[in-house]
This record gives structure tokens, C-alpha cells and sequence, in this order.
């Protein structure tokens, strides 16, 4: 039982109230992916008394993860995210449950990692886990709240199942690889990912209070000052929440990765079929070190690992034989 005035600055608010205080209580929130966007929001839950995190994350604390992903310190480096990210958490609140979760989200593990939630906060680092989010969301009718956050702006938006725009109405198909930046090759404020990550925790607590969501996309960007509310409509022709198809979830537009055999090397074959922008790609990747253009591929290296970059998207990534290290690498710096 939490001390009486562990929340006090919250249940003297009017829009919260005991009650409201009751009911975060025995909610439970999904946080996936722990990065700049997931760290603010889960932290600021926690704090609020949310009665059940569920942290989930594939990926360990690098150095280079401090400048902006607020729960981790120098201690932390190389431990797995979701596991450095409870203990912060059960430290700062030791009345709530912190259930960390270090595994990769895809199609075969997305429905139960998410079993029992009410309510999942995006931090996620790729386009595929969004849309199996989306579809679980639809299916079992739980709301979410979408966040991005790049350079130096970002964006969030409140999703309700047949309530709101879902994400798929939002963006209708998945980018092409290598078509959007990634925090490895565009770089990030940090300020901008606290602000996006506070603004999510904000959408997220009015959710489970039973507010209405507004609908609207919320713009911002951190060297300007700009902030944007732009409505989004739901989609008349919309795939998941309209027609109901599962098409990521049934893993038909599954991501391929294979171990191959013989050789310390991961073969990726991403959702998107099609030429991707392979010129955009490595001007990107020449800020981070040498990249070479050999006919239709190319290659770099980055954090031990040699990429083989094809013109469809298609990856060898060597130096490793785990595809969940092979599929982290490929989104950072290829983006997915």
C-alpha cells in the first residue's frame, strides 16, 4: 500500500482525484522499447503510480545511449535494457510491479509479451513493431499512444481502437528501408525525445482515466519551438481497423532472418519488396565512417559487425551468428 502522500500532488488535482488515483492503480501498461522515448515515459508512469509496468526491450545499455535515455548510468552499460530499466524504476517506487521483458517484439511473440495489458506506450526503434502493436491493439481493443522523436523534432499520437485514426490510417504502408532517418544517422535532441516521452505519459494517463482522445497528432519541434496539432481521419478503406486484416501479425509481410550456416553471418530479407534509395543511405552512413558502393551493394562497418547492403533492402550482416543482434544492428543503421 503506497503512503498517503506518495501521490498527493496528483490527487489534489481535479482532473485526477483519489479515484483517478485508484484507477492507475490497478492498471497495466506495456513500455515497448526502452530507448529515449520509452525511458521518459516509463519513468514518469512509475512515478505516477502506474500499479503494473511491463518494460520490453531487445537490446543492451550502450555508452552512447546516456546522452538522452534518462533511466540508465554509466553502471548500466552492457546490461540489458529492460532489466537495468526495472531496477531504476522499482527503485524510485517499490509499491508498483516492474516486469522487464527483454525480448525482441515480432509476429510469433508480439500477442502474448502483450497478454494482459490495457494500455501500451510506443518506444519502439522500428515501423514493423508498430504496425504488430497496431494489430494486437485492434484485435484485443486497448488503446496505445504512438511516439517518434528524430533530430530535432518528433511526434506523438493517441490511438483508440474504432475510436481514433489507427496507425495503419496514418500511415497506410510500410517505408522502404532505408526511406526514413535513424536516430544513428540523423542524430537526436534530447530535449526533444524528453519532451515527446512526457507528452506520451500525458496521453497515456488520460487513456486509463477514461478520457476521450483528442484524435490529433501533436508536432513538435525542438529548435523552433513549433508545435503542431494536426487532426488525423480514420481511413473509410483502412486495412486493420476498417477490413480487420492481420497482415503483419500473420506474419505474411514477416521480416526473414537467417542464420547461415557455417559462418558467423545473418542474412536479413526485410518486409519491403522494391528498390530502396541507396544513395540516401550512404550519405547517411559517410557521417558515421567509410562506406564503399560496389556495383548494386554496399558496405560498412559499425559496432563489429561488416554489412553487405543490397539494392532491395536485403542485408549480410557479418561478425555475428544471433539474429536478434543482427535485426538491432539492421535498424539502427539501416532503419525498418
Amino acid at each position: 500500500m503506497a503512503a498517503p502522500d506518495r501521490y498527493v500532488r496528483q490527487t489534489i488535482l481535479s482532473e485526477i482525484g483519489p479515484e483517478g488515483q485508484r484507477k492507475l492503480s490497478a492498471a497495466t501498461v506495456a513500455v515497448v522499447g526502452l530507448g529515449a522515448l520509452g525511458t521518459v515515459s516509463a519513468g514518469l508512469l512509475a512515478r505516477a503510480g502506474v500499479g503494473h509496468l511491463k518494460l520490453v526491450d531487445r537490446d543492451v545499455v550502450e555508452l552512447n545511449n546516456l546522452q538522452r535515455q534518462v533511466l540508465f548510468d554509466e553502471r548500466d552499460v552492457d546490461l540489458p535494457k529492460a532489466e537495468a530499466a526495472a531496477a531504476k524504476l522499482l527503485a524510485t517506487n517499490s509499491d508498483i510491479r516492474v516486469e522487464p521483458v527483454a525480448k525482441d517484439v515480432n509476429a510469433s511473440n508480439v500477442e502474448p509479451i502483450l497478454a494482459g495489458v490495457g494500455l501500451v506506450v510506443d518506444g519502439t526503434d522500428n515501423m514493423e513493431a508498430r504496425f504488430l502493436v497496431n494489430e494486437v491493439a485492434i484485435k484485443r481493443g486497448f488503446p496505445w499512444v504512438y511516439g517518434g522523436a528524430i533530430a530535432t523534432h518528433g511526434m506523438a499520437l493517441a490511438i483508440v481502437p474504432k475510436v481514433t485514426a489507427c496507425f495503419r490510417c496514418f500511415l497506410p504502408q510500410m517505408p522502404a528501408p532505408g526511406s526514413l532517418p535513424t536516430c544513428d544517422t540523423a542524430g537526436i535532441l534530447n530535449t526533444v525525445s524528453s519532451v515527446v516521452g512526457s507528452i506520451q505519459a500525458a496521453e497515456a494517463i488520460k487513456l486509463l482515466l477514461g478520457n476521450p482522445p483528442s484524435g490529433e497528432l501533436l508536432v513538435f519541434d525542438g529548435w523552433t519551438n513549433e508545435l503542431q496539432r494536426l487532426r488525423i481521419a480514420r481511413r473509410k478503406d483502412c486495412p486493420a481497423c476498417v477490413r480487420g486484416e492481420t497482415e503483419f501479425l500473420g506474419a505474411r509481410r514477416g521480416q526473414v532472418i537467417a542464420a547461415l550456416c557455417g559462418s558467423k553471418t545473418v542474412s536479413i530479407d526485410p518486409v519491403h519488396k522494391g528498390e530502396v534509395d541507396m544513395a540516401g543511405i550512404e550519405a547517411r552512413l559517410r557521417k558515421l565512417g567509410p562506406v564503399r558502393s560496389m556495383g548494386s551493394v554496399l558496405v560498412f562497418e559499425a559496432d563489429g559487425a561488416r554489412f553487405t547492403l543490397f539494392s532491395d533492402g536485403r542485408a549480410l550482416i557479418r561478425g555475428t551468428d544471433e539474429p536478434e543482434r543482427a535485426r538491432a544492428l539492421y535498424a539502427k543503421y539501416v532503419g525498418m
